[in-house]
């Protein structure tokens, strides 16, 4: 899963409302919650257990363990994906963005646990929010690459081919494929995909 500045809804069934400063904060520690071992293993009573609250007060969140589910990775992705862009906000110079955008990127997804990548890839809901984050990545990638070549940084390349192999590998690393293919972290492959990406368009 990758990240962007993407408007992520918050899930079909969610609820859509604004969140108070409590829910944000409470939302914020399930989300560190499931990072660190998974959900789907969770149940509502475990939750308010192990989080000191109500079951009412998750139910304010959520009607059900499934739509807090998207609601929790709506709000990971989200938050992450705003620090992404923060980080290469002030950065112009085109190889640096592609740079810099894929190591925010593997920073804000080093959080994630085995168990959380697992459980994403076995829950069709939070799959789709990862997968719509995917492609909203490549999207970016697209347009730095054209953005590059405007400016004359890079050589004439097929941008969008660039961007379906960076959208490809980086499926690739959070399912972990490319660690058991590779041994390498995910910081390291994001730094190799940087690397493969910038070599391949410079000119």
């Amino acid at each position: 899963m990758a990240l962007t500045s993407m408007p992520a809804s918050r899930g079909r069934g969610a609820r859509a409302r604004r969140l108070t400063a409590r829910q944000t904060a409470l939302l914020d520690d399930i989300v560190g919650l499931y990072l660190l071992e998974g959900f789907a293993h969770l149940t509502l009573d475990e939750l308010a257990g192990r989080l000191h609250c109500s079951k009412s007060t998750l139910y304010a969140l959520a009607a059900s363990k499934e739509q807090l589910a998207v609601a929790a990775i709506v709000h990971f992705f989200r938050r992450a994906a705003d620090r992404v862009e923060q980080r290469i906000a002030g950065v112009t110079d085109a190889r640096g963005r592609i740079g810099s955008y894929l190591t925010a990127v593997a920073e804000e997804l080093a959080a994630a646990s085995p168990e959380f990548y697992r459980d994403l890839a076995s829950f069709a809901p939070g799959r789709e929010v990862y997968e719509r984050n995917t492609r909203i990545a490549a999207d970016r990638i697209r347009s730095f690459v054209v953005d590059g070549v405007h400016a004359g940084a890079f050589r004439e390349v097929h941008a969008s081919f660039v961007a379906e192999a960076a959208a490809a590998t980086m499926v690739g690393i959070q399912r972990g494929e490319i660690t058991r293919h590779t041994g390498l972290t995910t910081a390291q492959a994001y730094a190799e995909l940087a690397t493969l990406v910038l070599d391949g368009v410079s000119s």
